[in-house]
């Protein structure tokens, strides 16, 4: 006969490595604020985004539709719970970033130093390594 005395299991937490965690948020957050920042200067019509979205070829009231989404993805970026919200969020900025600079490379509008094209790439980099750096919590 065996007698089982005792069993013992120890449930190990999953931690992320505090800097891994900072970089995320510091990442994330420059994202948010960069995407935010971006989406309610042309909610507002300010600081050339007339300009820009005239010389593209693309009607005026494309701002405001970017602008509101711009918006309402930063909200979600920052916000807790709904990894799968987040999921549609991280793609639907690097498209429109991607999107962007393929828009102004085709029109032949690269700016001052290709500047227009820079930003909204150094956009889509932020969103792909806060993406790679999320915490296990936000992934699906």
């Amino acid at each position: 006969m065996i007698k089982i005395i005792g069993v013992e299991k120890t449930a190990k937490a999953e931690t992320q490595p505090r800097g891994k965690m900072i970089a995320y948020w510091t990442v994330t957050l420059l994202l948010a604020a960069a995407v935010m920042l971006s989406g309610i200067g042309q909610l507002m019509q300010y600081g050339g985004n007339l300009e820009l979205v005239t010389n593209l070829g693309y009607p005026l009231y494309v701002l405001t539709i970017l602008g509101i989404w711009k918006v309402l993805g930063a909200i979600a970026l920052v916000m807790p719970g709904f990894p799968r919200l987040k999921e549609w969020v991280y793609a639907g900025i690097f498209f429109l970033m991607t999107g962007a600079a393929l828009s102004h490379a085709f029109a032949n509008d690269y700016g001052d130093y290709g500047f227009n094209l820079i930003l909204p790439l150094s956009y889509a980099a932020l969103n792909i390594a806060s993406w790679a750096l999320r915490p296990k919590n936000r992934k699906i």
